[in-house]
């Protein structure tokens, strides 16, 4: 397995990550068996980089982990998230919180359904805008001197956040989205990340499963699949959004290999710091995604991807409209 550094004094981790949201929920029905034999081929193939969030279930992810990480907790550089409070009514409705006792309280709980004592890396899910970021971060660093914590994170910040968390103490990792349809990090914080010696860890690499080219049509997803209602895959989006997948894929295709090993080598491609987190929960997609370490792209077949999709491409937002309102703007 290919590594990448996590941050300017971090450890050396494998160079994708595993993101183990749609183990548990948003994509469709759940089958533990397969998501457990999952997990197990990714450690066997050296991919140790997990990601997980409290709010994934909400909880019932970080319970499947810890029962793939019993008896090998040491083999796996473990990344969970606080800070997105759902609504106990609602589970729809999304709130966020950043409070000091807030963080405290989180991390026991994570701890406990993970079974271990302590997370390799620990982000903010979201910004509390009535919060301010240091008094989050103060909070989180004082989980890294107690010993539970021992990397901080932070997910979907500005490069202006990023500036002031950093002061306050070392942030070793951002995470937001960043695919070939989803480039906003690179109005800022993607440089400010290599500059600050960040690593940014870019999740949806293959636009929520888009890119791999296999979804043609909204009846491609179950019932109680979010992409149904995500607005880049409504109407006339979606068959705009597919024709530049099929553009993507033709290239694959020359190359002699898959687009979703094509996308996951574009961003690879994009720079050292960046480490692409891709979700899955079939042991096929992990043995063909990991495959995108061994893709080199040249400089012309990079301009020739850009070209075919270039930065404004895509149509529709990333997320529904109260989502949109916890990014920053």
């Amino acid at each position: 397995m290919k590594t990448r550094q996590l941050g300017q004094n971090g450890p050396q981790v494998s160079a994708l990550a595993l993101g183990c949201m749609g183990m548990s929920e948003f994509y469709g029905s759940r089958d533990d068996g397969e998501s457990l034999a999952t997990l197990d081929l990714a450690l066997e193939k050296g991919l140790n980089f997990w990601d997980t969030a409290d709010i994934y279930g909400p909880h019932n992810n970080e319970k499947l982990l810890a029962t793939a990480l019993k008896g090998r907790r040491d083999q796996v550089f473990l990344a969970s998230k606080f800070g997105i409070v759902r609504d106990a009514n609602d589970a729809k409705k999304r709130g966020v919180n950043g409070r000091p006792e807030y963080v405290k309280s989180a991390i026991e709980g994570s701890l406990k359904r993970l079974g271990t004592e302590h997370l390799d890396l620990y982000y903010q899910h979201r910004m509390d805008p009535d919060v301010p970021v240091e008094e989050t971060v103060g909070a989180m660093a004082d989980l890294v001197k107690e010993g539970k914590v021992r990397f901080l994170g932070l997910s979907e910040v500005d490069a202006q956040t990023l500036a002031r968390a950093h002061k306050e103490h070392p942030i070793s990792a951002v995470q937001s989205e960043y695919s070939l349809w989803t480039r906003d990090p690179e109005k800022s914080v993607l440089a400010s990340c290599q500059q600050l010696g960040v690593a940014f860890v870019a999740y949806s690499p293959l636009g929520r499963g888009f890119l791999s080219g296999a979804i043609r049509s909204i009846d491609d997803f179950e019932a109680d699949d979010f992409r149904r209602f995500n607005p880049r895959f409504q109407g006339e989006n979606f068959q705009r959004n597919l024709a530049l997948v099929d553009a993507v894929n033709d290239l694959a295709k020359d190359k002699g290999v898959t687009p979703s090993q094509l996308a996951l080598a574009w961003l690879l491609a994009k720079a050292e710091h960046v480490i692409p987190l891709f979700g899955t929960k079939k042991r096929r997609y992990l043995l063909d995604n990991i495959q995108a370490l061994d893709v080199s792209l040249s400089p012309q077949e990079l301009a020739a991807i850009d070209e075919v999709f270039p930065a404004s491409a895509v149509a529709g937002s990333r997320y529904s409209a109260e989502v949109m309102k916890l990014l920053p703007q």
